[in-house]
């Protein structure tokens, strides 16, 4: 997954490098010898497959956009330390921003990244950046799929599917 070059206007510099992702959780964890109740008490190991198989979908996901949009998936972290999971951005401008947690506990956290991030695109006028086209926390675990007051969407990874 590659880092998306931003068109921002800022002082902080942005990571580009490309970070690698499991297609399929399960085979490490088989290959790790994890079963399940040792992933329950490793909340970071099972975090890092989470978030694994959530890029995957979304991947997924996003190769299936018709072609004429031109979706590609990236993540976006800079040098000031402000991460966020995966962007989703179409030739024509449009952009997405996903952070992607275990449980309902980060939620708040997330948000408030994912508006950091939507700020510091549009904070440089002269570009012109359109806001995000939605923002989304992708949840590991959760009970319903639903639309926070300031617009985020909670998403459970089970609630997406054909």
């Amino acid at each position: 997954l590659s880092g998306w070059d931003a068109p921002i206007r800022s002082k902080s510099r942005l990571r580009t490098k490309p970070k690698r992702y499991f297609c399929d959780t399960s085979l490490v964890a088989s290959l790790l010898g994890v079963d399940s109740s040792r992933l329950l008490k490793d909340g970071q190991l099972f975090g890092l497959l989470i978030e694994s198989l959530c890029i995957h979908d979304l991947s997924v996901y996003v190769s299936a956009l018709p072609k004429s949009y031109g979706g590609s998936l990236r993540y976006y972290a800079d040098a000031d330390g402000l991460e966020v999971d995966a962007i989703i951005e179409l030739t024509d401008g449009r952009w997405a921003a996903i952070e992607i947690k275990m449980g309902e506990s980060k939620v708040e956290d997330a948000a408030a990244n994912l508006i950091r991030v939507a700020r510091k695109v549009a904070a440089n006028p002269a570009a012109r950046n359109p806001k995000p086209s939605f923002m989304a926390v992708l949840l590991g675990k959760g009970t319903m799929a639903r639309r926070r007051s300031d617009g985020i969407y909670v998403i459970p990874i089970d609630t997406l599917g054909a």
